[in-house]
């Protein structure tokens, strides 16, 4: 296994055909050989038997016994006889000898058994015979004509390595043309190779399938698919990096202040107090911001949801208000929770759909001034999440959801994430999100399906 696997694929299906060839060729001349040698026997004993018949015919009291027929020449001006074709002699019932054919047939013995086809030898010959003896219409005579054995093999062999050999010398050339076939064949495999070699890690530029086996074809486009994965994972990555390089150094300068701020105020308490404070809110932002960020990178390299459930949206909702309530009390905000449609059930990863709320209540909260009521509604087809607050002014909009974007003049702090990350969630679970300015003031998201 180790040695086929080192082997290329040229020299792997050459080998495969050289012995397949090979095998093919072997059953097929000994299947020929015994269908030759069959038919070769058939028909030399078809022969004899008509040959006998013609002798049986003839009237043998009118023959002179002591004739004898002339030696036949093995070979004429245009042609070759062999005397191992035909020999015949003629008995009389006890045994002696009247007609003969002049060659082999003086050495037939009279060895008579039964009527029909039986096997022997020549006298002073070791050579098998194959014989018939047949009986003359009067009865006086027994007739017996007869062929070598190891004349009709050489027939039949003959016959047999006049239909093969052909084959046998046209095998090479066939090899030959093989590898020149599967060198023309494997040379788009080759391009694909050298393509690949020099393809640079981060393109995400498709291979050309033109010319490629169809049965590569599926390996090339699932090689595409995969740069092209390889790619946005990538630009993801990049995105991240430069992401978490841009907006940690805000806050990770701020934290080196005021910890200087605070190193410099041993003499002023209040000072010092103040400054392990903020110090105390920078790192809880950039904890923050850290996990936002990777809760958004995470998102990012999903393709499909796992671990999904039937959930009720009403009892998500329930959670993700008993969650933020604490918070919205420190804040002095009402959260209120109405139902007008029961029963909502739909197909979700529990976890990102609960983020997915938890992050819109977070925001309502976080932007909205003391005494507000943030409102959570469930209808039938959609679920609503309205604050009282300030809202946003109608240009700035259409880029609230944005990575990294935040309104102009906003005292809270914030990454600009929380909002991306809800719109990543809803994208995930066949959702739509829309941010709009609630009828009654402030600001609302929308999550549809």
């Amino acid at each position: 296994m180790k040695l086929t696997q080192r082997l290329s694929l040229r020299v792997r299906l050459t080998l495969i055909f050289l012995i397949l060839a090979s095998l093919t060729w072997a059953v097929s001349s000994f299947v020929a050989w015994k269908k030759t040698t069959d038919n070769v026997d058939e028909l030399f004993d078809t022969q004899l038997m008509l040959f006998a018949k013609r002798l049986s015919a003839l009237d043998i009291n009118d023959i002179n016994a002591s004739a004898r027929m002339a030696r036949t020449p093995k070979k004429f001006k245009h042609g070759h006889v062999d005397d191992d074709v035909l020999a015949f002699a003629v008995y009389t019932r006890d045994g002696r000898m009247v007609l003969h054919d002049g060659d082999n047939g003086r050495d037939i013995p009279y060895s008579y058994r039964r009527e029909g086809f039986d096997d022997g030898r020549l006298k002073g010959d070791n050579d098998k015979w194959r014989f018939i003896w047949l009986t003359s219409a009067d009865g006086k005579y027994r007739i017996v004509a007869g062929q070598e054995w190891e004349y009709r093999e050489d027939m039949a062999l003959a016959i047999v390595t006049a239909q093969l050999t052909p084959w046998l010398i046209a095998l090479p050339l066939m090899l030959l043309i093989l590898i020149v076939l599967l060198s023309w064949e494997l040379k788009p495999l080759k391009k694909l190779a050298q393509t690949l070699r020099l393809r640079a890690p981060e393109s995400e530029e498709p291979l050309d399938p033109k010319g490629v086996p169809s049965e590569v074809r599926p390996l090339v486009e699932a090689l595409n698919q995969l740069f092209i994965r390889t790619h946005s994972m990538m630009v993801r990555e990049r995105r991240f990096t430069s992401d978490a390089a841009h907006e940690l150094r805000s806050p990770l300068t701020a934290l080196k202040v005021q910890a200087e701020v605070a190193q410099l105020s041993d003499d002023d308490p209040k000072a010092r107090e103040k400054a392990l404070v903020q110090l105390h809110a920078g790192i809880d932002r950039a904890t923050r911001l850290v996990d936002q960020l990777l809760t958004l990178s995470r998102l990012d390299s999903l393709d499909n949801l796992q671990d999904v459930a039937e959930l009720s949206l009403e009892e998500v909702l329930q959670s993700a208000v008993m969650e933020i309530y604490h918070l919205a009390q420190q804040a002095h905000i009402d959260v209120r929770l109405n139902i007008n449609a029961h029963n909502v059930v739909r197909t979700a990863q529990p976890l990102l759909l609960s983020l997915l709320v938890r992050n819109l209540l977070d925001n309502a909260i976080r932007y909205s001034p003391q005494g507000s009521i943030v409102n959570v509604t469930l209808h039938a087809r959609c679920f609503t999440v309205t604050d009282n607050g300030p809202g946003v002014a109608p240009d700035i909009l259409p880029h609230i959801g944005e990575r990294f974007y935040r309104p102009p003049g906003q005292s809270v702090t914030g990454s600009g994430l929380g909002l991306s990350i809800v719109r990543r969630i809803a994208a995930l679970h066949g959702m739509e999100v829309t941010f709009s300015h609630a009828a009654q003031g402030g600001f609302e998201a929308t999550v549809k399906w």
